[in-house]
């Protein structure tokens, strides 16, 4: 199929959009200002302006276009279904947002005196209170930015526990089916990282794992439901396991939603767990908003979460934000991570979701996840090759098995999915698998919309069977611009224009 290509680039109501830096005019402006009165030009020291600062200079209805139609070009959770796996892009109520935008949260400042953000605080200490009940966890460091930065803050406290103990251990073991910024977590703690096969079933093998525990061993690393979509069934037995031999058990709480209201990960033996709040409980992930990633401790480790924490006494609420502080209160806090108290946008919305569910509302929303996930399993199985048996929980696990022969790879088949309006499927990960196809539909997706998406993956998987590899090739055609090098985009980035 060739392409029409217009006199103006347009293509209908889908407009070419060019960089503001290519249709500024020097000296226009959507604003009038007075001009400056006389000021010292070299009141910097010697440091004036050589040039122009190189910012496109536009009046108001061009720069409106130019953002209105670069949001049309983009495709949200607002949009469409996002069938990502493990990044759980789910609707974002309207009222977790009116409630973040409420002034009394929204304009207050984190340097301001406690005694006038005692609603802030308080909010913390409710969301807290729900995600130790939630987990049955007696602690939680509720500072961490986001996921990976949840990991490191358990896994530091998981360190100065071992040093408070005289205990000299350099070993991490993290599971292949584990999510990917485990190894990286433990990396930046100084830890050695050993990985963990999987067995046959695409859940963590006890037999390697009992062989790799030791002295040394500071703690296993393991996400459950894992990355194929799987709940460890053993993880009672592994727990068992990784304390008999000294060591400490972190979850990546990454994929709690499937889990949510079900399991207390308490009762698993789980020592520490981060949680997602921009996955499990909404909040604008699905907008590639902020992240916050609470971090769940033991009894054992609670006394080592950081600075600073929230404590109520006779004045009210306030933060705990030095050592010494701390110490008076027997905590032992490994150090601050973050400078401010956490992503506080993020906590008022996911505690307005909560509350809004309820304990009965999170219970089903993971059943709905769970049940989502294996009606695509099942209505796919014979269409695509599902990489383990079933069931599954919050997401389902395809390779390229049945691709084979065709001459469409995992990479086109997802870029014809763009042509069909969707968002691709994660591809490619786990690396367990070869040319994954991971897909997670979540709760807030109807039947209607899950059975729309079915047809046209049944419908693809039968066009490449049909031998029509080229047009997979030549997907996506509809988009503002055509498949990219992603090779030499990685190698050779170009991050300034010219």
């Amino acid at each position: 199929m060739s392409e029409i290509v217009t006199l103006s680039g347009h293509r209908g109501l889908a407009l070419e959009e060019p960089l503001l830096f290519e249709v500024g005019e020097p000296g226009r402006t959507g604003v009038d200002l007075p001009e400056p009165p006389p000021f010292d030009r070299d009141r910097l020291g010697g440091c004036a302006r050589r040039a122009p600062v190189g910012l496109p200079c536009l009046s108001e209805p061009q720069a409106v276009r130019h953002y209105t139609r670069l949001s049309q070009k983009n495709y949200g959770i607002d949009s469409g279904f996002y069938p990502l796996g493990s990044c759980t892009m789910k609707h974002n109520p309207r009222l977790s947002e009116k409630m973040a935008r409420l002034p009394g949260f929204a304009d207050i400042h984190p340097l301001q005196p406690p005694q006038t953000a005692q609603g802030a605080l308080a909010a913390i200490e409710a969301l807290a209170d729900w995600l130790k009940g939630l987990t049955g966890m007696p602690a939680v460091a509720m500072s961490p930015a986001a996921g990976a930065h949840g990991e490191w803050c358990g896994l530091m406290a998981i360190r100065a526990c071992l040093e408070d103990r005289g205990q000299a251990r350099r070993r991490v073991l993290v599971p292949d089916s584990a999510h990917g910024t485990n190894p990286a977590s433990a990396a930046m703690c100084g830890y050695g990282v050993e990985s963990i096969p999987a067995n046959a079933d695409g859940r963590v093998d006890l037999d390697r794992l009992k062989a790799a525990l030791g002295s040394d061993v500071a703690c296993l690393m393991l996400t459950n439901p894992n990355t194929c979509g799987l709940f460890e069934r053993d993880i009672v037995e592994i727990a068992r396991l990784v304390h008999e031999a000294g060591a400490f058990f972190y979850c990546d709480g990454a994929n709690f939603n499937a889990i949510v209201g079900r399991v207390r990960i308490a009762d698993l033996g789980i020592d520490a767990m981060h949680i997602n709040l921009h996955k499990t409980f909404s909040t604008p992930h699905g907008g590639g908003g902020p992240g916050a990633g609470p971090t769940v401790l033991s009894a054992e480790l609670a006394p080592y979460a950081p600075l600073p924490f929230v404590v109520r006494d006779e004045t009210g609420l306030r933060l705990v934000e030095h050592a010494a502080e701390a110490a008076r209160l027997g905590a032992k806090p490994f150090g601050r991570i973050k400078g401010f108290h956490g992503q506080f946008g993020v906590f008022v919305r996911a505690l307005a979701y909560i509350m809004s569910m309820g304990s009965d509302g999170l219970h089903q929303a993971s059943a709905d996840a769970v049940l989502n996930a294996n009606y695509l399993l099942a209505r796919l199985s014979a269409d695509l090759s599902a990489s383990f048996p079933g069931p599954c929980m919050h997401e389902c696990l395809f390779d390229d098995r049945f691709l084979k022969d065709t001459g469409v790879t995992t990479l086109d088949f997802a870029k014809a999915l763009i042509d069909e309006g969707f968002h691709p499927m994660t591809m490619y990960f786990p690396l367990v698998v070869h040319g994954a196809l991971l897909m997670e539909p979540t709760e807030t997706e109807s039947r209607e919309t899950l059975d729309q998406f079915i047809a046209v993956i049944q419908g693809l998987a039968a066009k490449a069977r049909a031998g029509q590899a080229e047009d997979f090739r030549q997907a996506p055609r509809f988009t503002p611009r055509r498949r990219l090098d992603e090779t030499l985009a990685a190698r050779n980035p170009v991050l300034r224009w010219r």
